[in-house]
């Protein structure tokens, strides 16, 4: 098999554009061959499929030849070009595997540099069109806290701020997660992923409720504590669909397919509203309101429930009432009928 056999089937296994693929061993070859002659200066080496090597060095056209490496004298160059002048180039055959056991191992350490420089430049191009998007991924394995997934042949990581405490991430499990950023360090370029962060309940939302996916229902504000439970507010624009109902879909079906995924999240999701009022009394769902107060200066809301709803409002470990005041943007205080008091989302 020829060199450039050898480079087209390189391109179809990793996937790279053959073009770039044959500039990257252009330029390892030329390291190669200076390495092999002990040269400095710019060589030019070019991959030929006219020669029988595959290879030919580009030799400037000198007067006097100090350098044979890369000079070529004028009658020499007439050889091979009968109307060659001083400072024209003449590509010279050159057989690669004649370039010594040293410059080989120098040309192999500088394509394997060349290969992964280009697959880290595809990876960019490829993953930064998706930052904010959910992909789905393969867990491969664990280093150092972080879960690695491959995603298109290409490998992503899931640092351990962005897991989910609840997640095991078993070896071969597929698991969608969010593509948060593009992060440049001493290797390249690493895709970092979440699987806590609010938006990737929102994207998943899109991709399940058509409704959502058209415009039709809007999400207006996310709340998640990973893994435990998350509230969504949702309006719809088009008075024919009802926006919970769109998500929730016919007897759950639409939201339990998120609460697998993301599983064991409990998803509530309520009615937005512009009258503050009632959106804090819909994010305080499953619980009755009393009654209800706004001091706007402040943005505080003072709520009274009945005092058999008092812990269903305020929710294990404050929960309920700590995710209403991430919806709302309102800190909410919660008292059992008039008596006694408590506290929370501040």
């Amino acid at each position: 098999m020829d060199i450039l056999q050898q480079l087209q089937q390189i391109a179809m296994e990793r996937e790279l554009s053959l073009d770039e693929l044959k500039t990257e061993l252009e330029q390892a070859l030329a390291v190669a061959y200076k390495k092999y002659k002990g040269v400095q200066g710019e060589v030019t080496l070019r991959l030929d499929k006219n020669v029988k090597s595959g290879a030919v060095i580009e030799k400037e056209v000198v007067g006097e030849v100090l350098e044979p490496s890369f000079q070529i004298s004028l009658n020499a160059a007439r050889r091979y070009n009968p109307e060659s002048q001083i400072g024209d180039f003449i590509p010279v055959e050159v057989d690669p595997n004649t370039f010594g056991r040293i410059a080989a191992q120098t040309f192999k350490q500088v394509l394997q540099q060349k290969l992964r420089e280009a697959e880290l430049r595809r990876l960019h191009d490829q993953f930064s069109e998706k930052v904010g998007e959910v992909v789905s991924g393969i867990v491969s394995r664990r280093e150092e806290g972080n879960v690695l997934l491959q995603v298109n042949r290409h490998e992503i990581v899931l640092p351990k701020r962005e897991q989910v405490g609840t997640d095991d991430y078993r070896p071969n499990e597929r698991l969608r997660v969010l593509v948060l950023k593009i992060e440049e360090d001493r290797r390249g370029f690493q895709v970092v992923a979440s699987r806590s962060h609010p938006n990737l309940l929102r994207k998943l939302l899109e991709y399940e409720v058509p409704e959502v996916a058209e415009g039709l229902v809007e999400i207006k504000s996310v709340a998640r504590e990973p893994g435990q439970r998350s509230k969504l507010a949702v309006i719809s624009h088009d008075e024919r669909v009802d926006a919970v109902g769109a998500c929730v879909g016919q007897r759950g079906s639409r939201i339990q397919v998120l609460m697998d995924e993301l599983r064991p999240e409990k998803i509530d999701v309520v009615p937005w509203s512009e009258d503050p009022k009632q959106f804090i009394i819909n994010a305080l769902s499953p619980a009755k309101v009393n009654s209800i107060k706004l001091n706007h200066e402040e943005k505080t809301a003072h709520v009274i429930v009945p005092e058999s709803q008092l812990s269903l409002a305020i929710g294990r470990g404050g929960q309920n009432v700590r995710l209403a005041h991430r919806l709302t943007d309102w800190k909410i205080d919660i008292n059992g009928d008039e008596r006694g008091s408590e506290k929370s989302g501040g």
